[in-house]
């Protein structure tokens, strides 16, 4: 059975207030992912089926459904950030007609009209679109009935839902092989591919695997990446020992299991909405943890560190850096 939450694809534009956005994140499940505990580079792995292309196609999507798409598509529609995204980077970003309320890379993607948000799909307006493609997010910011309604309007609905970091790279595949552009798509997968296997390898290299908290928002309570999340599968990549919330499904941490388990390094996922060093260091119970004593508290860009696209790899530096600043990446 498939893990109940999906890849971390959508958030809120910067700006959103950080209930909004962990909301939003909570909401879809979008924290969690499985792999936790991968501490070497991924391989690619087939979950779904990406050809050469030709139409018309028939690919397997992440749900396990077969899905025929007719011709090239030419009118596209995606419902979460990820793959809006890789559309762009495949160079089909022109056949875009729509996307979501947070899609806001590249630049020209946040003029798409917008039909979801992370309160769920606006069917009247997706449909007005008339798309002959509609990229979706597992359990995501749409329900399994919305797949449903979209595809008995005769749209081929593909729904990705990457489950760890090298399933990232096989959805890009798979879009790539939707839209006409494979050739692309598979020489965009083969460098990241290389690029996190350098990325991870000087990260092993480091010599020591502090413990991480990576830290998703503080308001109302402390939230962390939760067991079995992809959050923690990019920790470990980078080279971090990942501190988590205890469970598979809950995102929320007590501040006595954080003290208990002593973050070495604390990093700020939600640097954007005001999280900073001095903030950490100023909150009751945290003087006691390492992290704070030491000063380590660094901030990240979120979104491209738990964003399943194409700046996958930049997200993974990043973070390897926030956790040992002395490397020397490739």
């Amino acid at each position: 059975m498939r893990d109940p939450n999906p890849t971390p694809s959508y958030r809120p534009r910067r700006g959103t207030s950080i209930q909004r956005r962990f909301a939003a994140l909570v909401a879809i499940g979008a924290i969690s992912l499985a792999g936790c505990t991968a501490a070497a580079a991924p391989t690619p792995t087939a979950s779904a089926t990406p050809v050469a292309a030709e139409f018309p196609a028939t690919l397997v999507d992440d749900e396990g459904t077969s899905v025929t798409i007719p011709a090239e598509p030419q009118r596209i529609v995606s419902l979460s950030p990820a793959n809006t995204e890789t559309v762009f980077a495949l160079g089909a970003g022109s056949r875009m007609v729509g996307g979501t309320d947070a899609d806001d890379y590249p630049a020209e993607a946040a003029a798409l009209p917008d039909v979801a948000s992370y309160l769920g799909v606006v069917m009247e307006q997706l449909v007005s679109l008339e798309p002959d493609l509609v990229l979706a997010l597992g359990n995501g910011g749409e329900t399994p009935a919305d797949v449903v309604r979209i595809r008995a309007f005769g749209i081929p609905v593909l729904v990705l839902y990457a489950e760890d970091v090298s399933e990232v790279l096989a959805d890009i595949e798979l879009i790539g092989a939707a839209v006409g552009e494979a050739d692309a798509a598979a020489t965009m997968t083969d460098a990241m591919q290389a690029r996190i296997d350098a990325i991870s390898a000087a990260a092993g290299a480091a010599g020591s695997r502090p413990r991480t908290f990576y830290e998703l928002g503080a308001e109302p309570e402390i939230y962390g990446p939760a067991d079995s999340s992809f959050a923690a599968d990019m920790v470990a990549l980078a080279g971090g020992e990942p501190i988590t919330t205890g469970s598979t499904t809950v995102y929320s941490i007590s501040l006595e299991r954080l003290v208990t388990a002593d973050p070495e390094v604390i990093v700020l996922g939600d640097a954007a909405y005001g999280a900073t060093a001095e903030v950490v260091a100023a909150r009751a119970g945290w003087a006691v943890m390492t992290a704070v004593k030491t000063g380590a508290i660094r901030p990240v860009d979120d979104v491209i560190v738990t964003r399943p696209g194409p700046r996958l790899a930049d997200g993974l530096a990043a973070l390897a850096l926030a956790i040992h600043p002395e490397l020397v990446l490739p």
